[in-house]
């Protein structure tokens, strides 16, 4: 069994130059509100040039948002890895549904509100997430050995995603979650 490589000193460096000024704007997001900080403020909260932090996060929006290959892999995980007999619509429904009411969720309370409360987050925020509808519809195609330009699996991709945006903006996401895949599996009663 062979492990990773271990990275080295350069990289090390990179990656905690990184997290210190995602952490730095987001501290500095949630107390002042994200319109009253601006991209030097974070980057002296850094110690870092704000050259540095545009080659890091080449917007201010960015900072929020670091986590997007983790995204795009449980996503296509939860599709890819669903236990057999599991259809793709179910896996689909689950995961959203987890991501929805999980014990994150209020973890994240403050940053979603922060989100959802900022138009420029807001927006950049749906664009990142529907951004994943690509890699999300190829997965379901090669899983249900569809053509990869099958606009059946484009569709569900999209409706799975905007699923997930709906409920992360409602009061009862567990029952907008539902409520979606309910229509997406029975159709319009």
């Amino acid at each position: 069994m062979t492990s990773a490589p271990v990275p080295g000193r350069r990289e090390r460096k990179k990656a905690a130059t990184r997290q210190a000024l995602a952490d730095a704007a987001l501290r500095m997001f949630l107390e002042r509100g994200y319109d009253q900080v601006t991209v030097r403020e974070i980057a002296d909260a850094a110690d870092v040039s704000t050259t540095t932090l545009m080659k890091h996060f080449p917007t201010k929006e960015a900072l929020v948002f670091d986590r997007e290959p983790e995204v795009d892999e449980a996503l296509v995980s939860a599709v890819r890895d669903r236990p057999e007999g599991m259809s793709v619509l179910e896996a689909l429904r689950a995961h959203i549904h987890v991501r929805a009411t999980s014990g994150i969720r209020a973890e994240a309370e403050p940053l979603l509100r922060l989100v959802r409360e900022t138009p420029a987050l807001s927006e950049y925020w749906h664009k990142m997430w529907m951004g994943h509808e690509h890699t999300l519809s190829r997965v379901i195609a090669a899983e249900t050995g569809a053509p990869e330009d099958d606009p059946r699996c484009a569709v569900l991709a999209h409706f799975a995603l905007e699923t997930a945006s709906l409920a992360d903006r409602s009061d009862d996401p567990p029952r907008v979650v539902d409520v979606a895949f309910d229509l997406l599996e029975n159709g319009w009663q």
